[in-house]
């Protein structure tokens, strides 16, 4: 299949498994702390990885490590934690949404960091998705006066992180396979995770043997080997075979499938909310707009 097609074919295979993420969330921490969820997040897929990409690390070079283990960090390590926190106070669908900024971030990254080019119309879109963010989490918390919407940050930071880690993939590891970035991740940040899940008790038979925790637990084994396995290798493939941008622009369509998770499961969802939640998608869709060829050389002057 041409890169053209295929790039699209993963857009689509990803808005789906990744809109079901938040819902799998949220019921995984109807028995587990935050701490719980993503450490076994991370463990689960990291055994999955390493049974299927094992040989592909030995593709690393040694140089490129270092931008591999970042990628971990900031891609996977710090942002599953900082979603399971945010959805103990605010709904799966508004984080979701909220996830939704992450190619705005990109490109202001981009644009600040990594030295890409930018049109008006670009900036509008910019300014545009962050007025319906704030917007999104101000109507949140008139709707849902018991949730404590300052979490909403955590998913605004872990956003930025998705948006850095996405410029490193295409900056700096273009010719690392995708399964190798994905393995390489995980064999760093497992460590790590396994202390933090021993630290919180989780090794306990009596915790184990809850059978809460046990339900908790298969909502997380799902998430973790398709919501973060797998996903995280047609991701990593799909900024390879597009740019950084058009591969955040999963986004998009994640917020369709969690709003309707989110309603299936009794959330709340109001006309002002779906309002806010087109501003932010009419936002990141001008981000995306392509620079012109003529723009390109008044830019560069």
């Amino acid at each position: 299949m041409k890169n053209t097609t295929l790039k699209w074919v993963y857009l689509v295979v990803l808005s789906i498994i990744w809109g079901s993420s938040f819902i799998l969330i949220k019921k995984g921490l109807v028995g587990l702390t935050p701490v719980q969820l993503g450490s076994v997040r991370i463990v689960f897929t990291a055994f999955f990885l390493l049974i299927i990409g094992w040989k592909s690390l030995r593709t690393i070079e040694k140089a490129s490590w270092k931008w591999v283990i970042i990628s971990g960090v900031l891609g996977t390590g710090i942002p599953v934690y900082l979603f399971a926190y945010a959805e103990t106070e605010i709904d799966s669908s508004v984080a979701a949404i909220l996830n939704s900024g992450v190619p705005l971030l990109t490109l202001i990254l981009g644009v600040i960091i990594f030295g890409a080019r930018f049109v008006k119309k670009q900036l509008a879109g910019i300014l545009l998705g962050l007025t319906g963010a704030i917007a999104l989490i101000l109507i949140g918390s008139q709707v849902n006066p018991d949730q404590n919407y300052w979490y909403a940050l955590l998913v605004i930071f872990a956003t930025l992180l998705y948006a850095i880690n996405v410029n490193i993939i295409k900056r700096y590891m273009q010719d690392i396979s995708a399964m190798a970035i994905a393995t390489g991740n995980f064999v760093f940040i497992v460590i790590p995770a396994i202390l933090l899940l021993a630290n919180t008790g989780f090794f306990k038979a009596e915790l184990l043997a809850n059978p809460e925790v046990q339900t908790s637990l298969g909502y997380v084994l799902v998430l973790a080997i398709l919501g973060t396995a797998a996903a995280k290798v047609m991701f990593n493939r799909l900024v390879q075979i597009s740019n950084p941008v058009f591969a955040s622009s999963v986004t998009y369509l994640m917020p369709i499938i969690s709003v309707m998770w989110g309603i299936l499961d009794g959330e709340k969802f109001t006309t002002l909310q779906f309002v806010a939640s087109l501003v932010i998608v009419t936002g990141v869709y001008l981000a995306n707009a392509k620079i012109k060829p003529k723009l390109t050389k008044k830019i560069e002057r």
